[in-house]
Parts: structure tokens; C-alpha cells; sequence
């Protein structure tokens, strides 16, 4: 098989090659193939901005030619700039949940959906950065999906149709307040997900009535109070928390209950932490299709916070996504849906005993862990 049949029949490339083409015929001198492939293996080896790709494009061009590509030359940053700005983001989305929902194993599990701001994304002609709302498998590790919006407050127009992209049959999906909408409760489970879903002030009546609640239940024991109770501690070196969960299916008394699709439990979270011998209590409510198995909805909520370390925390060391200036149009949707695979890819490689840093910079000095990677040959 040669370089370029090696490149072309890997399940990333196979996947964005159907992505539709921005320009006019005429304007075609470098082929789309060429231009998504070095934009993947540039941000995949360490690229963070269009100059950079453009750089490693140029550097590697000998070895790209062999490969098949870049043939016509390698395109300049600024026309890396103007495909990627006019290229259709919700096409390129498609094209990515199409790729990880041929690699994930299966889709069970726990799916957190949330938000994250790109800091710099602000173009002077706009109010805000971009705003992303993504899909995390915690099984999987991996990031499923996103969807930009213009402000955080966006967010609830963005969660539907994220979820509609995703097979998300016999998944959980857990949402923090900003997504705790009848609409999209009944989206979930029409597409055969369960729900999770964060309760606070933005659902007052619901919220009062949760609230009373589980302020008579934490006053006398579980058993009495119809919950099912569940309790873990974790502790380091200068910090301990204890995490108490109560749940209840006993809702024959909620008036909203019926209101919302399948709403079967409600859950209370109490967290106690001591830190440097400072103690604080926070109780947090939630509502779900599911049933009231403490220990199950405490362990699923509890994971939805792995999408901080696992997600935001690694694109920002790892890939300087707040500090990346790609701003204009489409543009900055459709690099950080680039960055999110080739995260996806590195993730994969649990062989090499490096962080995604490292690995970037790995592939970027071995053509061989390249290939790899972008074949998903890690293991």
C-alpha cells in the first residue's frame, strides 16, 4: 500500500473527505484532500495558528510529495485562513461525529455535555468569543462532538442539536443547569439516552419544591425518608471531601413530575470539604430518568467534571486553545473541531507513558508515531 493509500484509507481521512468544498471551481489550485490533510498533521505535530501549518507544511513538503500530496505546492497561511473561514462548520461537524462514532467502542456510559470559552476568539467586529459546547464520552474518553454559539447563554440552542448529531441510545447524558429544560429532557429520551440534569434557580417552582424536600430528608435518616442513600470520601494531601448522596423515586407528591419526560428520580448532592483545616458544605440538586440508585447518579454526576481535566484542561496546556487568535468567520469553529480529533487520536496511544504535549511533539519528530497515530496503530 503505498503512503498516500495509507493516508487516504485511515478512518479520519475517510470521514472528512466528503466534506463539501467552499470555492468556486475555478479557484481549486490546491485539491481539498490536500489542504485538510496537512491542516490535520500540522495541528496534529504541533501546529497552533495557520502560519504554523503553513511552516510544517513547507518543512515536510519532500516527504508530503511522496505521500501524493501537495503536488501543487503547499498552500500559503492565508489561504489555509480563507478555506477554513467559508468551510460550512456544521458540515465539518458532521464530518467529526461521523469519524468518532466510527472509532468509539460503544456509546454507554456517561455523555457530559458542556460549555467552554475560547478566550481570544473575539474578532473586532463581535461582541464575544466563541463560546463551544461539547460532548464527552467518559467511557470512551473522548470528545464526541461540539457546537460554537456566540455567548454562553447560548448554550440551550446549541444542546439539541449537538444531541441530535449523536447516537446516544442507551447513553447518560448529564448537563449542568443551563441545559435543565423540559424540551431537552424529552429530546434525550426520544432518542433513547437517559438524563442527568443540574437544578438550580433557572426552574423555580421545581427548585423550591426539590429544595423543601431534601432539607426534611437530610434531617431524619434515608429509610425514612423514602431515599436511597450513598456516601464517598477522597482525600489528598492538604484536602479531604466527603461527597453524600440521597435519591428518591418517591415522587407521587411532585406536581411538576409529570411535566417532564420519564422524570423518575430527584438527587441531592452534599458535599463537605476541609481544606487546610477550612470547612465548607455545598448541597446541589438534580433531576433524572433515572432510577434513584444513589450510588449509580452520585458516580455519573461526579464524572461529568472529568470533561475539566480530560477535555478543557488538556486543549488549554496541551494545545494553547485560549490563547489562539484564529478568529474570522468559520475559522475558529472549524480549527478547534481539528484540534479535538487529533486530541482524540493522541488519547489513544496509552502506550507511550507521555502527556498530549509530548505527544504532539512526538509525532512531530517521528513519521512513523505520525502514521501511527493517524491510523490509530498506537496499541
Amino acid at each position: 500500500m503505498t503512503l498516500q493509500n495509507s493516508i487516504r484509507e485511515t478512518s479520519i481521512m475517510t470521514c472528512f473527505s466528503i466534506l463539501p468544498d467552499p470555492r468556486k471551481s475555478r479557484n481549486q489550485v490546491y485539491p481539498i484532500f490536500d489542504i485538510i490533510t496537512v491542516a490535520v498533521l500540522g495541528i496534529l505535530c504541533g501546529a497552533d495558528d495557520w502560519v504554523e501549518i503553513a511552516l510544517w507544511g513547507e518543512s515536510n513538503h519532500e516527504w508530503l510529495k511522496e505521500c501524493g500530496i501537495g503536488l501543487n505546492g503547499i498552500p500559503s497561511h492565508d489561504t489555509f485562513s480563507r478555506f477554513f473561514r467559508y468551510v460550512d462548520s456544521q458540515a465539518f461537524e458532521k464530518c467529526f461525529v461521523m469519524w468518532t462514532q466510527k472509532i468509539s467502542k460503544v456509546l454507554g456510559g456517561v455523555i457530559a455535555l458542556d460549555g467552554k470559552t475560547i478566550c481570544n476568539s473575539k474578532a473586532a467586529d463581535e461582541a464575544k468569543a466563541i463560546h463551544l459546547v461539547s460532548a464527552f464520552s467518559v467511557q470512551n474518553n473522548l470528545v464526541l462532538g461540539q457546537l460554537a454559539t456566540q455567548a454562553k447563554s447560548n448554550e440551550i440552542t446549541a444542546f439539541p442539536i449537538l444531541i441530535e448529531m449523536l447516537d446516544i441510545k442507551g447513553a447518560t447524558l448529564t448537563i449542568d443547569a443551563a441545559g435543565c429544560q423540559k424540551s431537552l429532557a424529552k429530546k434525550i429520551r426520544d432518542k433513547g439516552g437517559d438524563y442527568i440534569l443540574a437544578l438550580k434557580g433557572n426552574q423555580t417552582t421545581l427548585y423550591e419544591e426539590t429544595n423543601n424536600f431534601f432539607e426534611q430528608a437530610l434531617k431524619v435518616s434515608a429509610e425514612e425518608a423514602d431515599c436511597n442513600y450513598y456516601v464517598m470520601e477522597e482525600k489528598s494531601r492538604n484536602r479531604t471531601e466527603k461527597r453524600e448522596v440521597w435519591a428518591t423515586s418517591k415522587l407521587e407528591w411532585l406536581p411538576q413530575q409529570r411535566e417532564w419526560s420519564n422524570l423518575t428520580s430527584l438527587a441531592c448532592v452534599r458535599s463537605t470539604r476541609l481544606v487546610k483545616g477550612k470547612e465548607t458544605i455545598e448541597l446541589r440538586y438534580y433531576i433524572s430518568s433515572l432510577e434513584s440508585d444513589a450510588e449509580k447518579l452520585g458516580t455519573a454526576i461526579r464524572s461529568h467534571w472529568s470533561v475539566e481535566n480530560k477535555l478543557h484542561w488538556q486543549l488549554d496546556v496541551a494545545y494553547r486553545e485560549d490563547g489562539c487568535k484564529v478568529r474570522k468567520d468559520n475559522g475558529a469553529e472549524n480549527f478547534s473541531i481539528i484540534r479535538r480529533a487529533t486530541l482524540n487520536l493522541l488519547k489513544a496511544d496509552t502506550k507511550t507513558k507521555a502527556g498530549i504535549k509530548n505527544k504532539r511533539s512526538k509525532a512531530g519528530w517521528n513519521k512513523k508515531y505520525m502514521m501511527d497515530i493517524l491510523a490509530g496503530n498506537v496499541n
